[in-house]
C-alpha cells in the first residue's frame, strides 16, 4: 500500500489542528483521528450544490453563498450548474484551506477560485449571513460534521433557533438553505420545521459513483 504522506497542518481558530495527507494522487484533511474530507469522496458534496440549483430553477442572477471551502466539490459542481451572471461568495475560516487548494492541491482545484463569479472571503460564515437580509438565493453550509459539531464548538450557533432566523433574514423569498451532514438528526429536522422552513431531507451517496457511507442534506426554503 502506498504510504500515507503528511504535507501540511493548520490550526482552526478556537478549534484543533488540521493535517492535511496524501497518498498518491488522494489527498484527505484529517482531524485527530477522524477523516473529515478525502478527495475520494465528492459526491454528497457536489449533490448539495447541485440539488440546491435545481431548487432555485431559473433565477436570473442568483446569489449563492458557500459556508465552507473544503476541498472545492461543492464550489465547481454549483459554477457547473450557474449561468455566466450567477453570484457565489465563499467563507473560508482557515487560511491554510485556501492555501492548499492554490497549492498541494492545484489540481483538484482546476482554477474554481479564479472563476469571475467568485469571491472568497476569510472568516467565519456566521457573521457573513448576518450582515445582510435578503442578500442570497441560497445559503449552503458545509462547515462541520453537520449540526452536532466536530470541528469547532463556535459552529453549533449556525444551527441554534437564533442562527436559523439569521439564515432565513439572509435568504430572499423561495431562498433555500441547504445543509450538509454525516448523518440525519431528526430533533434538527424538528428545529428547521419550528423556524419556518419547508424541509426536505434527502440521503446521499459519499461517492459520485453511488458507493460510500450514506450522507444527509437538508434543503430548507424560505416559505
Amino acid at each position: 500500500m502506498t504510504p500515507r504522506e503528511l504535507i501540511g497542518t493548520a490550526r482552526i481558530p478556537g478549534g484543533d489542528e488540521l493535517r492535511l495527507f496524501r497518498r498518491g494522487a488522494d489527498f484527505m484533511i484529517v482531524l485527530d483521528r477522524n477523516e473529515l474530507m478525502s478527495s475520494r469522496m465528492s459526491g454528497s458534496e457536489e449533490a448539495l450544490a447541485t440539488m440546491t440549483c435545481a431548487r432555485l430553477g431559473k433565477r436570473a442572477a442568483p446569489h449563492l453563498l458557500i459556508g465552507g471551502y473544503g476541498m472545492g466539490f461543492t464550489l465547481r459542481a454549483a459554477l457547473g450548474c450557474l449561468g455566466a451572471q450567477a453570484r457565489v461568495t465563499v467563507a473560508e475560516l482557515v487560511p491554510e484551506i485556501i492555501e492548499w487548494a492554490r497549492g498541494p492541491m492545484a489540481a483538484l482545484t482546476a482554477g474554481c477560485l479564479d472563476d469571475p463569479r467568485v469571491v472568497l472571503r476569510e472568516g467565519d460564515v456566521a457573521p457573513i449571513i448576518a450582515e445582510q437580509a435578503g442578500a442570497y438565493d441560497a445559503i449552503l453550509l458545509d462547515v462541520d460534521n453537520g449540526p452536532d459539531g466536530l470541528v469547532r464548538l463556535a459552529n453549533d450557533r449556525l444551527y441554534t433557533p437564533a442562527g436559523l432566523a439569521a439564515a432565513k433574514a439572509a435568504l430572499r423569498p423561495g431562498g433555500v438553505l441547504a445543509i450538509w451532514s454525516a448523518a440525519s438528526d431528526p430533533a434538527f429536522a424538528r428545529t428547521l420545521v419550528r423556524a419556518g422552513f419547508a424541509v426536505d431531507e434527502i440521503a446521499v451517496k459519499a461517492r459520485s459513483n453511488g458507493k460510500g457511507p450514506r450522507h444527509v442534506i437538508w434543503f430548507a426554503t424560505r416559505r
